[in-house]
């Protein structure tokens, strides 16, 4: 319940931003993504860039001024890992699986390299670093059962329980002009986690205890467009 309470919590938090931020003569943009995730843990591969499951979501930003945009998003990002695809023998031999979903949550900012206003194409394009705060939720362990018999991923071998943790997305990407109403992104970011679960392994079950990689950490590669509108932008410093 209190999971439940605070992931409304951070949806209120977004439409209240996206609400107050209308009143004001900045640019306000909206729009979807979709790209592809990796998971860095315990099972599977250690690439960083390497995605193997779809996911999505939907993002408004509020351009604060050319240079600083302030963002708010929700992401759905399916996870898999497979020791058969990593360079790791043992992971070979071993032979895991496992899948999970991230629901995520996310308000930060957007630092343009160069001046970006999409109605000007002299500054219609740009790279972008990105800093934010998220709260996800996600399937965490709560017993082995192993209750089918040829059970492939260990997720299908457990009972599970939602959980709510925090992670700081740090990303990087590129934005550019569509035309004067639509702009385009393709970014990068990564979590660093503070849990070692998200693969469902853990210390507290002896048969998930894996004894790892420490905390998982998790890829997100998107593509996404956005809808631009408001009055011409008249921006602060």
């Amino acid at each position: 319940m209190q999971a439940i309470l605070i992931m409304k919590k951070y949806i209120l938090t977004i439409l209240f931003t996206l609400t107050t931020a209308l009143g004001f003569s900045q640019i306000h943009e909206v729009g979807v993504f979709v790209g592809g995730s990796n998971f860095i843990g315990d099972i599977g591969t250690t690439k960083y860039i390497y995605p193997n499951k779809i996911g999505g979501g939907i993002v408004y930003k509020y351009n604060y001024n050319p240079r600083i945009a302030f963002r708010g998003n929700y992401n759905y990002i399916k996870l898999k890992g497979d020791d058969s695809k990593s360079s790791n023998t043992f992971k070979q031999q071993r032979g895991y699986k496992f899948t999970n979903v991230i629901q995520e949550l996310a308000l930060g900012i957007e630092f343009n390299f160069f001046d970006y206003n999409i109605r000007e194409r002299e500054t219609a394009y740009t790279p972008y670093i990105l800093f934010q705060a998220s709260a996800f939720r996600y399937k965490a362990p709560v017993k082995y059962v192993d209750n089918k018999l040829q059970a492939e991923y260990i997720n299908e071998k457990i009972e599970t329980k939602n959980k709510t943790s925090y992670t700081l997305p740090l990303g990087i990407g590129f934005k550019g002009r569509i035309n004067d109403y639509f702009a385009f992104a393709i970014e990068t970011g990564v979590r660093f986690t503070l849990n070692d679960d998200l693969d469902y392994s853990t210390k507290k079950i002896k048969k998930l205890n894996f004894v790892g990689n420490g905390n998982d950490t998790y890829v997100f590669t998107a593509f996404s467009i956005v809808y631009t509108f408001g009055k011409p932008p008249c921006y602060e410093y």
